[in-house]
């Protein structure tokens, strides 16, 4: 599985407006169905399904990275969308540091696996340093696409 495979290009939002974890994670939600990815009428459901699962761990991995995720019946397939905040929001990460990278996820409950895919295929380029510091750097949807397609091709 690919990292285009699961990010929605056109929910993609190179600054966040939210201060709050719980904002973010909804504004990203709302990006989601604003493009078609999701359907509107999830977006409660699926924020609620999001901050709660939030709410019994945090997904805030460190080095500036949070990955929040649900898994919902509305939704068929794997799909997500990434947000920047050059400010830096608080998501009780495990090293204690502020989160500037958050890529959410939302898959089926139907089929873990392809849940388990897609975190791991998100997990893998988080991982890596030079992929978070170009993430950091791309402020417009198109140098994250671009940079996603890159990372892609290296896999």
């Amino acid at each position: 599985m690919k990292l285009s495979d699961i990010i929605v290009t056109d929910a993609i939002i190179p600054e966040l407006g939210s201060a709050t974890r719980d904002e973010a994670i909804e504004q990203l939600i709302k990006s989601l169905a604003q493009a078609n990815a999701i359907p509107k009428r999830t977006v409660k459901e699926a924020t609620m399904a999001v901050i709660s699962r939030e709410n019994q761990a945090t997904t805030g991995i460190g080095k500036g990275v949070a990955l929040p995720h649900a898994k919902l019946k509305s939704i068929k397939h794997p799909v997500g969308t990434i947000g920047r905040s050059s400010r830096g929001i608080d998501f009780g990460s495990l090293d204690s540091k502020p989160v500037y990278i958050i890529i959410l996820l939302l898959s089926c409950t139907d089929n873990p696996d392809e849940h388990l895919q897609a975190m791991e295929t998100i997990f893998d380029h988080v991982q890596q340093d030079i992929f978070r510091k170009f993430l950091l750097q791309s402020d417009t949807v198109e140098k994250i696409a671009e940079l996603i397609s890159e990372a892609d091709e290296l896999r």
